[in-house]
C-alpha cells in the first residue's frame, strides 16, 4: 500500500500547503515540519488542508458516485465502458480511472487529520478554537473511514486502520473485518462530538466544518450499518432532541441555495460557482445536467433516473416531480421556460431535477453557475446528510428493534411534507420506499442500502426501463458473496508489495 503509506509518511506541512479557497486561507510557501505546528494560524491552515480534496473532480463530483450509479435508481447516461463495467459488477473495471483514486484521496485526509490530532494540542492558542480544530480532525477522519469501510469492507476484511500512532515506515494490513473499522470510526465520531460546537454556535466563516450534530448523525448511521439498532436510535434521538434541526417545510425548497444552511442541513459539500480554477466543491449538478444542456451549457449527462424509480413514488407524492424531469415537463432554465427533452444520445428520457435550481435564473453565470461547463459547480451545496435522513435512520432502527409501527412518528413527518396521508403500522417495506423516494439521486447511497438489506441480488436480476417501458439496462448478476463490496484499487495492491489483499472474488 505504497500510496497509502506515502500519505502516512509525508510531512503534514507539505500536505497542508494547499488549502481550500472556500475557507479563504492562502498557502504561504511550503513550510517544513521544523517550522510548522507553532502558531494558531498553522492549526487553521492545517484544518483547511483537510478540505482540499473536496474540490477534486472525482471526490464528490463523480468518484464514488459511480458506485451509487450501480443501483436501480439510475443508469449511466451515455456510453462509458468503464462506468458500464462498474454498474455490471465486471472486474475489468479494476485499475481504471474513475474510482482508482478514492482510496488514496481519503487516506490523504486521514493523514492530515492524524497530524492535527498529534500536533495541535501542544500549540499555544485559543482553547475553544483548538478544541474545534481537533474535533474537526476527528470528524473528517471518521467520515472518510466510514466511506472506505462501507464500500470496501465486509465480514471477511476491513480497510487499514491508520491511527496517529501508526509507524509510518511499516505497511498497514487490512483490519480483520468491517466491524473493527466501525468500532474505530465510532471512537472518532465520539471524540469529534465531544470537542465540536453546535452548528448554531459557529461563526458563519466556519460553516462547512464539522459540528456536534453532524458527528451524532454519522454515529447513528454507522451504528445502523453495524446493526446496533439501539445505539442508532440513541444518536438519532440526540440530533432530534437537540432542537437544532427540522425539516424545511417544502421538499422542493431543500434544494435551493438559499437553504444551504437551513435547519435541515447536517453535512454537505460547500460549493461555489465563481472561485475560478478547477475545483470549488462538487460538480454533481453539472454532471447530472442533460448532456450539452440544449446547447446552452455543458452538462455532462450522467446518472439518469429509471422508470423503476419514477414508478416507486406513491400517487400524489410531491417529491417525484421535485426529483425527476420527464418528457413534456416544464421547467425554468437560464431564465426561460423550457419543455424537457433528452439529449439525442442519452440512455434515459429522465433527468434528476434536485440540483437544477441554480440553472433556473436569467444570466446565472457566475452568480449561480460556474462559467466553465467542464467544472459544473453551482452555488447549491450538495447534501451528504440531511435531517430527513436522520429521521429515516431512527425509523429503520426502531422498526428493527420493535417491529411494525415503531417508526411511524418519524416516517409520517417525512410523508406529511411529501403531501401524503399519514399511515400506521409501517413496516420495513414502507421504510425502504420512503428512504428511496426521499433520498433519490443523493449521496445517501441507494446501492449500499440494497446491499445491506440483502435486496441487491433480486433487484439487480431485473432489467431497468425508460419512460416508455423499453429496456435501457439489462438484468445483472449480483453475487452477494463477492459484490457486497467493491474491489480494492489495483494500484494499492501493487504498491503494497503483498500487504493489501484484494476482496474475495474480485
Amino acid at each position: 500500500m505504497k500510496t497509502n503509506i506515502k500519505y502516512v509518511a509525508l510531512a503534514a506541512t507539505a500536505l497542508f500547503a494547499s488549502c481550500t479557497k472556500q475557507l479563504d486561507i492562502s498557502p504561504e510557501g511550503a513550510p517544513s515540519s521544523q517550522n510548522f505546528w507553532k502558531t494558531e494560524q498553522d492549526a487553521i491552515k492545517a484544518e483547511a488542508g483537510m478540505y482540499e480534496k473536496y474540490n477534486e473532480e472525482d471526490y464528490y463530483g463523480r468518484g464514488m458516485f459511480w458506485f451509487i450509479n450501480a443501483s436501480d435508481d439510475m443508469v449511466t447516461g451515455r456510453n462509458k465502458p468503464e462506468a458500464d463495467n462498474i454498474k455490471n459488477f465486471n472486474r475489468s473495471y479494476i485499475g481504471g480511472g474513475y474510482t482508482e483514486t478514492q482510496w488514496s484521496m481519503r487516506y490523504a485526509i486521514i493523514k492530515r487529520a492524524n497530524d492535527i490530532i498529534t500536533n495541535v494540542p501542544r500549540i499555544t492558542m485559543d482553547e475553544n478554537r483548538k478544541k474545534q480544530i481537533i474535533g474537526d480532525a476527528y470528524f473528517n477522519a471518521g467520515l472518510v473511514y466510514f466511506q472506505l469501510a462501507a464500500n470496501y469492507g465486509n465480514d471477511k476484511a476491513g480497510v487499514p486502520i491508520v491511527t496517529p500512532e501508526t509507524d509510518a515506515t511499516v505497511p498497514v494490513p487490512r483490519a480483520n473485518n468491517v466491524n473493527e473499522n466501525y468500532d474505530y470510526i465510532i471512537s472518532l465520531f465520539l471524540k469529534a462530538a465531544e470537542n465540536l460546537p453546535y452548528f448554531s454556535d459557529m461563526n458563519s466563516s466556519d460553516y462547512g466544518k464539522g459540528h456536534k450534530t453532524a458527528a451524532w448523525s454519522y454515529l447513528s448511521k454507522v451504528y445502523l450499518y453495524k446493526k446496533d439498532y439501539t445505539n442508532a436510535v440513541k444518536y438519532a434521538d440526540m440530533v432530534i432532541n437537540s432542537g437544532k434541526h427540522d425539516l424545511v417545510p417544502a421538499f422542493v425548497d431543500v434544494f435551493k441555495a438559499a437553504n444551504n444552511w437551513s435547519k435541515e442541513y447536517i453535512w454537505s459539500v460547500v460549493c461555489t460557482p465563481n472561485g475560478g480554477g478547477t475545483g470549488w466543491g462538487s460538480k454533481l449538478p453539472g454532471v447530472m445536467l442533460t448532456n450539452k444542456a440544449w446547447g446552452i451549457y455543458n452538462g455532462w449527462g450522467y446518472y439518469l433516473p429509471t422508470k423503476e424509480l419514477y414508478d416507486s413514488f406513491e400517487t400524489g407524492d410531491l417529491r417525484r416531480e421535485a426529483t425527476i424531469l420527464k418528457p413534456g415537463d416544464k421547467f425554468q432554465f437560464f431564465g426561460a421556460e423550457r419543455t424537457f427533452t433528452k439529449d439525442g444520445g442519452a440512455t434515459s428520457n429522465y433527468q434528476f431535477k434536485k440540483y437544477m435550481e441554480p440553472f433556473s435564473y436569467k444570466d446565472p453565470i457566475p452568480t449561480h453557475v460556474n462559467p466553465n461547463g467542464d467544472n459544473g459547480t453551482t452555488d447549491l451545496n450538495v447534501p451528504l446528510m440531511r435531517y430527513a435522513e436522520v429521521l429515516l435512520i431512527k425509523a429503520e432502527a426502531a422498526i428493527n428493534l420493535n417491529g411494525s409501527g415503531a417508526g411511524d412518528t418519524e416516517l409520517n413527518k417525512i410523508r406529511k411534507r411529501a403531501g401524503l396521508l399519514p399511515k400506521s403500522g409501517m413496516t420495513l417495506v414502507d421504510l425502504k420506499r420512503e428512504r428511496r423516494n426521499e433520498l433519490a439521486g443523493e449521496w445517501a447511497d441507494r446501492h449500499r442500502d440494497l446491499v445491506r438489506w440483502g435486496d441487491a441480488q433480486a433487484t439487480y436480476a431485473k432489467p431497468l426501463h425508460d419512460f416508455d417501458g423499453t429496456i435501457i439496462w439489462p438484468a445483472r448478476t449480483f453475487n452477494p458473496q463477492v459484490h457486497d463490496v467493491w474491489a480494492v484499487p489495483q494500484r494499492e495492491i501493487d504498491n503494497s508489495i503483498g500487504v493489501i489483499k484484494q476482496n474475495a472474488g474480485w
